[in-house]
Formats: structure tokens, C-alpha cells, sequence
């Protein structure tokens, strides 16, 4: 992109429409992964009450934790959008309208909904809150966008599979005032758009109610017929395959594209993973927005293109957005591990840092430390004592309070990586 154009894309502030800066949105999977989301630097979050969200997995809200959760989030200047997008049945719709409407009384920002019946409620039962149109419908052309908008919602959040050329066609034949959200980190689904029926076949659980037990994540062998017993690997020299394995997707270094495209939120994929995740690939997003607002046609800073190999991760692709597709790697399903998450940060006790052990950690060990506000930075973890105020070379118990001695400013909340690889 020109340096001319990046300046009229990133205008220097955030919201939406013509010359806005783009919205970063960050999963919240419970309230400790929506603070970390808040305090790295999320413009907006998505997250799910006890029902009708995809993610079944995590904690997610209750009602009460969902009041305070929108209070916590408008405090700071941050949208709350409330996933409805599972494809609920009869029965699970009776109790549709009275969740919508806690909803709104809540104050949320935005539903995002896949089921046109859903669509329809949140309509007449919660007017005041915008309606955004899940990925899981599908939305791959102007013509199906167009009709969304017409039903109501303010947002379509597109299909992962429209290439950015399409997406910029998109834009151009659907109201300004209309929006584009669309994946710009995260796991891939083999499926097109999530709506896989693996899950639902081996386990029973069904993927559309968010339930799925990623069985594209598994481990398959060749068998013959007339030999049950006898698995046969598909990969020559391997113990099996995992042919269904899709690559996770980084665009964090092709954001000005994305915009240039007409994206108007960036989303991380996330609400079952860990704070710590969210909270690094959230400011790693964070920092590479800014930096491509105050720097229009330069290329992303390595340092900032490193803070996503600092989770753990699949293979990267940018996914379908160039024309191609996200590949797979059929070898292994592991994640890549090159940082592991040592500490978490209690904050400051006179001349010492408490720290809380998430990962063994010792004397020594060269710490990259991740906080708000602050570029990271690395500093050698020299004098450690335990909660006895003993010296100790290691700490190798979970949740172990160790008390590091160091005048860098470390504060409550930050986290302490250490390279593994």
C-alpha cells in the first residue's frame, strides 16, 4: 500500500466508516482472559453467556459475570459483542427472548448471530443492540451481505474463505455504512466456515452448537478390510497422518491490505485459549495497527512479527486471503512451542517482584517480559527465594510464589516467557 492510501485508510482514529483506523477484536473466553484482552489493547471483545455460543468449552458468562464484564469493558472505551451463533433447536429457543433481553439490559454492543430465527428475535426483543451476522452463514458475495443488511444487522462477519480481492468487491457494492469484520488470526477449520458434521459422526457432539471435538485434529491410519487390526500409514515413513490438519492463519503483517480491502475489524480467533494468548497476540495486533498508522508503507518490525511465534501455535498461512489456501500440515498436529509462559507477575513488593509459576523457571534463565503499554523486553532472572525467603536455584511447583529481586519495572499482570527451543 502507498504511503498516500495508508494514511487515508489508518486516519488516525478509531470507530468506523471512511478513514477510520481498523478495530481490534480479541476473544474473551472468561473474565480473566476479557481483562487481559482490555489491558493489551483490544478496541472491542467477543464473548459468549452459558448458552448459545460456539465455544462450549471455555467458562464463559454467566449473567451476573456478563454485567460486569460490560461494565469493566465500557470503562475503558471497549465494545462488548455476545456470540448467539450456535444453530439452537425449538426447545433451545424458548429461552432466546429472555437472554437477549438481559443482553441488552447489560448494555452489550453488538450480537453476533448465524440463525436468521435468531436474528429475527434479537430484533424484536433487543432493538437497541447492534446485529452483526456470524461467520458460520457464510457470507461470500455483496448480493447475500446486501441482504443481511436488510434484515438488519449493522455487520457481516465474512467467510475465512473470500480472498481479499473479493472482499475489496464486497465492499464496493454494499452500503458505506455497512461493516466488514473478518479473521486475521487463529486456528483454521478444515470445513468451510465451521460447518463440519466430523464431530458430530465420531463423538456425537455436535459442531454447530459448539460443542465440536476436533476430530480434523486427529491422528488417522489406512486399514484394509480383510485386516481390521493392521493400520497402514498414509505418509511413507511416518506413524500415521493427520490429513486433516489446517495450518493457523497470521495476517498481522498484511493488516494495511486488509483495510485496503475494506475490512473495518480485524478479529482474533481464541475464546478457548489460554489469557496469556490472548494477551500476547492481542498486543502483538495491537502494536503492529499503530505502528502501520505512524508508518504508512513500511514493513512490519521483526519484533512485532515475533511476539506471534511466542505462543504456542500451528504452521501460519495468511489463509485464502492472496488467492491460495491455508495448506496443511499432515506430519503432526503439535503446536510449535519456541517460548514457554514461566511466570505470571504479582506485582511489587518493596525491592522484590512477585512472581507466580506457571512453567519451570530458574536462577539465571533469561526472562522476556510482556506488559501493558510497554515494548517487551529481556532481563536475566538472577536472585530468586521462595515464600521463605530462602535462595533457590528453581521453581518447579505450579503456582509457586517466588520472589525475584530486580529494580526493572515489572507490574502486577505481567508475564514472564522464557525461550524453550
Amino acid at each position: 500500500m502507498s504511503g498516500a492510501k495508508m494514511e487515508k485508510e489508518f486516519g488516525g482514529r478509531r470507530g468506523h466508516g471512511p478513514g477510520a483506523m481498523p478495530e481490534l477484536l480479541a476473544p474473551a473466553g472468561d473474565m480473566e482472559r476479557l481483562e487481559a484482552a482490555v489491558r493489551y489493547g483490544a478496541d472491542a471483545v467477543y464473548l459468549a453467556g452459558k448458552d448459545y455460543g460456539m465455544r462450549a468449552a471455555p467458562g464463559n458468562f454467566t449473567p451476573e459475570e456478563l454485567v460486569r464484564g460490560v461494565e469493566l469493558c465500557h470503562q475503558q472505551g471497549v465494545r462488548v459483542y455476545v456470540t448467539c451463533n450456535t444453530l439452537p433447536r425449538n426447545a433451545e429457543l424458548e429461552a432466546m427472548p429472555r437472554f437477549l433481553e438481559h443482553c441488552a439490559q447489560a448494555g452489550v454492543d453488538g450480537f453476533i448471530i448465524s440463525d436468521l430465527g435468531v436474528l429475527a428475535l434479537a430484533k424484536r426483543h433487543a432493538p437497541q443492540v447492534e446485529r452483526h451476522v456470524s461467520t458460520q452463514t457464510g457470507i461470500v458475495n455483496y448480493a447475500a451481505a446486501q441482504a443481511c443488511w436488510e434484515l438488519g444487522a449493522k455487520r457481516v462477519v465474512l467467510a475465512r474463505e473470500v480472498p481479499l480481492t473479493e472482499i475489496r468487491g464486497i465492499r464496493e457494492r454494499i452500503p458505506p455504512e455497512m461493516e466488514l469484520e473478518a479473521f486475521a488470526h487463529g486456528s483454521m477449520c478444515v470445513s468451510f466456515s465451521g460447518r463440519c458434521l466430523l464431530s458430530n459422526y465420531m463423538t456425537g457432539r455436535d459442531a454447530n452448537r459448539g460443542q465440536c471435538a476436533q476430530p480434523c485434529r486427529w491422528e488417522y491410519t489406512l486399514t484394509e478390510k480383510q485386516r481390521p487390526d493392521q493400520h497402514f500409514p498414509i505418509i511413507q515413513g511416518q506413524e500415521g497422518t493427520y490429513i486433516l490438519n489446517s495450518n493457523d492463519l497470521r495476517m498481522i503483517q498484511h493488516i494495511p491490505a486488509m483495510v485496503e480491502a475494506g475490512v473495518s475489524s480485524l478479529k482474533i480467533e481464541g475464546r478457548a485459549k489460554s489469557a496469556y494468548y490472548v494477551a500476547c497476540v492481542t498486543a502483538a495486533y495491537r502494536r503492529a495497527i499503530d505502528f502501520f498508522a505512524s508508518h504508512p508503507g513500511e514493513a512490519l518490525p521483526p519484533e512485532i512479527l515475533e511476539e506471534t511465534e511466542k505462543i504456542s501455535h500451528r504452521a501460519y498461512s495468511p489463509g485464502f486471503y492472496f488467492g491460495g489456501e491455508p495448506g496443511q500440515t499432515p506430519d503432526r498436529s503439535q503446536y510449535t512451542r519456541k517460548y514457554q509462559l514461566a511466570a505470571v507477575s504479582g506485582g511489587r513488593a518493596g525491592q522484590y517482584v512477585k512472581l507466580y509459576e506457571r512453567n519451570r523457571f530458574c536462577r539465571g534463565d533469561l526472562a522476556d517480559v510482556l506488559q501493558p503499554g510497554r515494548e517487551p523486553f529481556t532481563i536475566r532472572l538472577e536472585e530468586l527465594y521462595n515464600q521463605d525467603w530462602e535462595p533457590i536455584e528453581a521453581a518447579p511447583h505450579a503456582e509457586m510464589l517466588v520472589y525475584w529481586k530486580t529494580d526493572a519495572e515489572v507490574g502486577q499482570g505481567a508475564y514472564l516467557r522464557i525461550r524453550r527451543e
